[in-house]
């Protein structure tokens, strides 16, 4: 298969898209079913609307993967121990490193000029999460001895940050734990300055997690650039089935690196697609996920907008995918 990550154009993606469906179809069992399940003939899948895209429900399920293929590593939803978790087995891990250390690398910089902060309580706190993967990769790349997690050890974070001006660093936020961070940091201020612009970016990775009043994302993203006085507040978009990760370097849109796409689906209709600017749900192409299933069907409403760029404007409310007896089978 081409190299995915040396994609140059909508030419090479769509070449890539289609040799990496085909090649799916043939070896990843449930992808096959489901494909023969929507009458669908690899043969006539010429366009990447032509694709079926696999329910993201199907990883709680099945094991998405290459039947070739072994695997140990696994990655796991987050939820409760009486919830049905998605699972994600991994069976060359080196292409997730090399999808985090590029797609960093594009948007932000490179790893060894920055020191890594995680305040990620939710993640730390279960086994198998993707996104502490991705944290202790970039950390592992960085080398800087300061790098470290935060659980609710606030106090100690602040101390570390305000140590630590003039130096450029990453703070990796879910987005509970960053306004929890704030509320102390507001009542602890005793007039020391809270200005970090210029060294610190902070980089947000959803999950309200039911832990405070929901708000849009856009007011979210303002509390927290006030909060910190940094000029933007990037944003992470990424989940437990997937090796890649879009960015939003500000005003809550994102954008894909070469490998990865998005479609916007008619919510109602899952066999058409939205225009430009108007809402629907997202479809995914991640080809980084060569070994398990690149086209994703996710659960998260968005919209396309101008430039390759995309938006995540909620979820679906009350979803299920009917007539499909691999999801409960």
């Amino acid at each position: 298969m081409k190299n995915r990550f040396l994609i140059q154009n909508e030419k090479d993606f769509l070449e890539a898209a289609l040799e990496t469906f085909r090649y799916q179809y043939e070896q990843v069992e449930v992808y096959r079913k489901f494909t023969d399940y929507l009458n669908i003939l690899p043969e006539n899948v010429k366009s990447l609307t032509d694709i079926p895209f696999l329910p993201i429900e199907m990883f709680k399920n099945h094991t998405i993967l290459d039947k070739t293929m072994s695997a140990d590593l696994f990655f796991q939803s987050s939820g409760t121990t009486r919830m049905n978790l998605s699972k994600h087995w991994i069976a060359d891990e080196g292409i997730y490193q090399e999808s985090i250390c590029r797609s960093f690398e594009r948007f932000i910089g490179k790893p060894e000029d920055f020191i890594f902060l995680g305040l990620l309580p939710s993640y730390l706190e279960r086994q198998h999460s993707s996104l502490i993967y991705m944290v202790d990769y970039l950390m592992k790349k960085s080398g800087h001895p300061e790098n470290g997690y935060f659980l609710y050890n606030h106090a100690d974070l602040l101390e570390l940050l305000l140590t630590l001006k003039g130096k450029k660093v990453i703070l990796f936020g879910v987005s509970f734990a960053l306004l929890d961070f704030l509320d102390f940091c507001s009542a602890e201020k005793n007039g020391r300055s809270m200005d970090f612009s210029g060294q610190l970016t902070v980089i947000e990775t959803g999950g309200m997690k039911g832990r405070k009043e929901e708000m849009t994302k856009d007011e979210l993203l303002k509390i927290i650039q006030d909060g910190f006085g940094t000029e933007r507040i990037y944003s992470e978009y990424s989940m437990t089935e997937l090796l890649s990760q879009a960015y939003s370097l500000g005003n809550n849109e994102y954008e894909c690196p070469g490998w990865m796409k998005i479609l916007i689906r008619n919510a109602e209709d899952p066999f058409s697609y939205e225009k430009e600017g108007r809402t629907g749900a997202i479809n995914i192409i991640d080809l980084a996920n060569t070994h398990s299933c690149s086209f994703i069907a996710t659960q998260d409403l968005g919209k396309a907008i101008a430039g390759n760029r995309f938006q995540v404007l909620g979820r679906i409310d009350h979803s299920d995918i009917r007539g499909c007896s691999l999801l409960v089978s």
